[in-house]
């Protein structure tokens, strides 16, 4: 499996990249950027137990994500440094916008 080498030390697969890049976008897109880095700053602790719940809920999120992308976040949420990532990747696109 391919990985895409981050600041933070942490080795996300290209599924993940293309996961995280693709909410980034939509967060982006829609002028979302600040409600988004609020709630996922103030889920951090909690950002574990949030990527169970991830796969929980898979089977019905096909409307915004397909189901190895959302599979793909929910274990790059599994490390902290995965929330840290998603932070990054929309604060810079927010940024380029």
């Amino acid at each position: 499996m391919s990985a895409v080498a981050t600041p933070l030390g942490l080795e996300v697969s290209v599924e993940q990249d293309a996961a995280v890049d693709r909410v980034a976008r939509f967060v982006v897109r829609f002028g979302m950027t600040v409600p988004a880095v609020l709630a996922l700053e103030s889920v951090r602790p909690l950002s574990f137990v949030g990527s169970q719940f991830m796969h929980v809920l898979s089977p019905s999120i096909g409307a915004f994500l397909t189901l190895p992308e959302w599979d793909a976040l929910a274990n790059l949420l599994e490390d902290r440094r995965g929330l840290e990532y998603i932070l990054r990747r929309i604060e810079a696109l927010d940024r380029e916008r």
